[in-house]
């Protein structure tokens, strides 16, 4: 499927990168009524040269060019009769206030097939102000707060070459989808930024993220139910909290997550390296099998390499009951470099699930910060429980040197 996938998606963008005899029919939406003022609305224009495009029964591209255009929100739908595209040239602005974009995303794509957003542009969230009042994590009852990009059931499509600065939320979510890959894509936010994901996937299948940089103030990917054969391959991280798969196990109905690779990764400066996570007291059983993090340098790191199937984030549930989460056909492989918290490797599972065929292979971590005494240096450590791991190769630290921490 990743074969198939590749050659679907290089294919696609030659069809929307040929040379000029042969161009796809260019929809430019300055011909619509758009102004680079960067203070009138181009929704409308947008929209109607969109209209346009996915009408046409040849391949097509909707140009936003050089300038700045303020854009409220818009959901651009599909299906279209031909591959289409929109290319992104110049800086799309969000409203600053989050309460002027009324919707939980602020670009949607929906059920488009061969669709491509690509161009050298940047679409700036401006999310400043949505981050100093988001409470979302401890308030249930918090207000939409909208994404950058939402991609609801898109099919055999390509991301490739834009920004995506500042979302107000999570910059890219990627709901219900086939066959879609992320290449050349830059995610930009600062440290403090709250709850900005860089690409969170569910419920999807065939999708890639190559050769791509995040930074960000939460997970750089992450991973929900329902994901199956996730590459995430060549991408820098940093700052951010890592590449997460999970949380798991906090609702019913889950789909499982199967065929995880992340690989030929680089973290520098993030909260965590990779990690797969679980709610305990899971309302109904799931499954997360053949996960493979491979090939991966950390550069200060904390928590290196993580399973936490005890994930309860501001105390929100009851420890006393395990998780329903069967983990199984996972690998560390190749994992070197440094961690900023003595704690290097964590795998602790479920006791009433514990994780099988965990492999644990060439592990080098070196701890860079303050150990226990508070003097420089010291030793990486380990902590394992409900687990029996494989191991192959050099570990340092050792990993689940207790056996009764590994019963």
């Amino acid at each position: 499927m990743a074969m198939e996938f590749r050659i679907t998606a290089i294919c696609f963008l030659l069809l929307l990168a040929q040379g000029p005899e042969t161009q796809a029919a260019i929809f430019d939406v300055t011909k619509y009524g758009a102004q680079a003022s960067g203070k009138s609305d181009i929704s409308q224009a947008l929209m109607s040269a969109w209209k346009e495009a996915c009408g046409s029964i040849t391949p097509s591209t909707v140009l936003i060019p050089r300038g700045t255009y303020l854009l409220t929100a818009v959901k651009i739908l599909g299906p279209c009769k031909a591959p289409v595209g929109i290319q992104v040239q110049g800086t799309l602005l969000a409203p600053a206030n989050p309460a002027q974009v009324k919707a939980d995303g602020w670009l949607t794509i929906e059920r488009i097939d061969r669709f491509m957003l690509f161009g050298t542009g940047t679409l700036d969230g401006q999310g400043a102000t949505a981050w100093a009042n988001n409470d979302c994590s401890k308030n249930p009852n918090c207000g939409p707060i909208p994404m950058n990009l939402r991609f609801n059931f898109v099919t055999n499509s390509v991301v490739r070459g834009i920004t995506s600065k500042d979302s107000k939320n999570f910059h890219v979510n990627v709901l219900g989808c086939t066959n879609f890959t992320f290449q050349h894509f830059t995610i930009s936010a600062p440290e403090t930024s709250i709850n900005t994901d860089g690409i969170h996937i569910g419920r999807s299948t065939g999708i890639s993220i190559t050769d791509t940089n995040i930074m960000t103030g939460d997970d750089c990917v992450s991973i929900g139910d329902g994901s199956q054969q996730i590459n995430v391959e060549r991408v820098t991280c940093g700052p951010g909290h890592g590449f997460s798969v999970g949380s798991l196990g906090r609702y019913k109905n889950e789909g499982p997550v199967v065929g995880i690779t992340v690989r030929n990764c680089t973290l520098t400066n993030t909260q965590n390296g990779v990690r797969v996570k679980s709610w305990p007291a899971s309302p109904a059983p799931g499954t997360a099998s053949e996960m493979h993090f491979e090939d991966i340098i950390m550069n200060n790191v904390g928590n290196p390499i993580l399973i936490d199937q005890e994930y309860c984030p501001y105390n929100q549930c009851n420890m006393k009951n395990p998780s329903l989460v069967k983990i199984s056909n996972v690998s560390f492989k190749n994992i070197r470099g440094t961690t900023s918290t003595q704690l290097a490797v964590k795998l602790v599972c479920s006791s009433s699930n514990p994780c099988q065929n965990v492999e644990v292979g060439d592990i080098d971590l070196a701890y860079t910060g303050k150990a226990n005494t508070g003097t420089q240096g010291g030793a990486a450590t380990s902590q394992c429980a409900n687990i029996k791991p494989i191991f192959s190769g050099k570990l340092n630290p050792p990993v689940c040197v207790n056996s009764a921490q590994s019963s």
